[in-house]
């Protein structure tokens, strides 16, 4: 981790002597700075750049010599567990991987590495440190007939794209979303006016962990009409703001604002919370919606790993066998087309810039299911004509 004197940070890649990696170095600080990514997405990034640059020097490659070779790469994450993979890992330590062993990355980890292997090339190439017939070896030109119709040109002709060389199929698997009873369970069990609250957000606002915590006092307008507060949104609502210097860092991941509206539930649940803040004299000053009430600092903002130690206490005493938040976040989605929302609807509320990020999220609570076939009038309810 890199921290600037501003308070602003990203993540980095060492080499084996514990110095800076230039090339990832310099595509990593471009991603935080010069394109306003997340410092979580640095992280993540590093990551993937890491095993990279890991494999490149257990096999005698340098990076550039390595992206000739990234299908050997894929086969390496597919296969190469922390004992082969991990920084521990001692050297001449091969993979073998028999008949039937389970791959120690599955598809999407193996794509999610690729993508940032690309994006550090790609950066290295367009400032100039590296040949730009590395272009050739990531991508290539692909017709787009296995794309949707809807991206497909209007007059039906075949059309061209780049599209890149190397990179698995994911089979469809629906995002793990809370069952709405496991939710009710788990408000039932929150020991607190503000947990109550903060789980109504990522439930019934859609919030994500990072959004919620991020949120400033401002933001919330819960009058029925905001007018006078320079909001020309009408009823109960709350904006989500990016906002890089948090000192939490927590913080929304589209750079575009959005207006979430607030059901009735969550506004009683904003008043219960307030009346509970009243009582610790810290939280006074702070701009911040969720602030600490139960331990030191009092009144500093909540941590993100917060959120995940009291859905996961609460859970335990709900008798929840595993609830993560992310999965209030995908309930609230489905729940929305349940109740008959659109996909592009579901697509602002949850703040997607593609609509096929939203789609993963659409799967109904597995009741709704059974309810559905249960709603079929029986062939033999009406007997014989």
């Amino acid at each position: 981790m890199v921290r600037l004197p501003s308070g602003a940070g990203y993540w980095t890649v060492l080499d084996e002597d514990l110095a800076v990696v230039p090339v990832a170095d310099a595509f990593l600080r471009h991603l935080r700075f010069g394109r306003d990514g997340a410092e979580s997405t640095t992280k993540s990034y590093a990551g993937a750049i890491a095993l990279f640059l890991r494999w490149c020097s257990r096999t005698g490659r340098d990076w550039q010599a390595g992206a000739a070779q990234l299908g050997l790469f894929m086969t390496w994450l597919a296969h190469a567990g922390p004992q082969v993979s991990g920084i521990g890992a001692g050297p001449g330590v091969v993979v073998l991987a028999g008949p039937g062993a389970a791959p120690a990355r599955g598809e999407r980890r193996i794509n999610a590495v690729l993508a940032g292997v690309r994006g550090m090339i790609v950066h290295a190439v367009t400032e100039g440190t590296a040949p730009g017939q590395l272009m050739r070896l990531l991508f290539e030109i692909a017709d787009d007939a296995d794309l949707p119709a809807v991206a497909r040109g209007e007059d039906g002709s075949t059309g061209w794209r780049v599209r890149a060389r190397h990179r698995l199929h994911e089979p469809e698997r629906p995002a793990a979303r809370a069952a709405d009873a496991d939710i009710v369970v788990l408000l039932g069990a929150c020991c607190s006016a503000r947990d109550r609250l903060l789980v109504l957000l990522l439930a019934r606002a859609g919030l994500r962990r990072g959004e919620a915590l991020g949120l400033r006092r401002s933001d919330v307008h819960l009058l029925a009409d905001s007018r006078e507060l320079g909001c020309q949104v009408a009823r109960a609502h709350l904006h989500v703001v990016r906002r890089p210097d948090n000192p939490n860092g927590a913080m929304a991941k589209s750079r575009r604002q959005r207006v979430v509206p607030l059901d009735f539930l969550t506004v009683q649940a904003f008043d219960s919370y307030e009346f509970e803040r009243m009582t610790v004299p810290a939280a006074a000053g702070s701009d911040f919606v969720f602030v600490n009430l139960f331990r030191a600092p009092l009144g500093a903002p909540m941590r993100l790993d917060a959120v995940n130690d009291l859905v996961t206490a609460a859970a335990r005493r709900a008798g929840i066998e595993e609830m993560h938040p992310h999965q209030m976040r995908h309930a609230f989605a489905s729940n929305v087309l349940d109740a008959g929302g659109t996909i592009e609807e579901a697509q602002d509320l949850l703040g997607h810039a593609s609509i096929t990020s939203t789609q993963v999220y659409a799967h109904p609570d597995p009741a709704r299911l059974r309810a559905a076939i249960d709603a079929v009038p029986s062939p033999l309810a009406g007997g014989r004509s």
